[in-house]
């Protein structure tokens, strides 16, 4: 697999960072709404509380990995047929995506902060972004739950783009993202 992404598909670095931001990002997401079985106060609740905050952190720091790696390998070029709209469609919700690999990390560690809680990362103490305030607490965590189901509708949105081109177009938009068969 080259080290460079080509007209057809992306490289297996980009191919491996895509991937394991979703395994990622569906851990987070699995932690926070598994968290709901398990009785407040709970060590498994606050287990999976911690392995949230950990998960989300692990994101925030991945995504900047990935930045890089599409600004050095830049994205394939899209199929010429492709509509503008689509195209459009794709550069926002991309862009969106981002944004929220970006922000959702950073308004989690900012609601620890201001709650005055530890920010815990695989054994090391993130230090405070601000001081303690539970009145912003509470508004960042109002935002970072709208973000959260946001994100639903925008993974859903990428996931559904890519099996429409598989299975309906008959593009090769997803088996750009998927390792070759050797």
């Amino acid at each position: 697999m080259p080290l460079a992404n080509n007209r057809d598909r992306y490289n297996l670095s980009s191919i491996i960072l895509h991937w394991l931001m979703l395994l990622l990002i569906v851990g987070a997401y699995a932690a926070i709404e598994l968290r709901e079985f398990f009785p407040k106060g709970s060590d498994p609740r606050e287990m999976l509380k911690i392995w949230h905050y950990m998960l989300g952190l692990s994101v925030l720091g991945l995504v900047w990995v990935r930045i890089a790696a599409r600004l050095i390998w830049l994205a394939p070029q899209p199929a010429p047929e492709t509509p503008a709209w689509q195209l459009l469609v794709a550069k926002a919700t991309h862009f969106a995506l981002y944004a929220l690999m970006i922000g959702m990390p950073l308004a989690g560690w900012l609601i620890l902060s201001a709650e005055g809680k530890s920010i815990p990362f695989f054994g090391l103490g993130l230090p405070a972004l601000i001081g303690s305030n539970e009145v912003l607490a509470d508004r960042i965590e109002e935002l970072h739950e709208l973000g959260g189901r946001l994100g639903y509708w925008l993974i859903g949105l990428h996931a559904a783009a890519s099996l429409f081109h598989h299975y309906l177009v008959g593009d090769r938009v997803l088996a750009r993202m998927l390792p070759r068969p050797r």
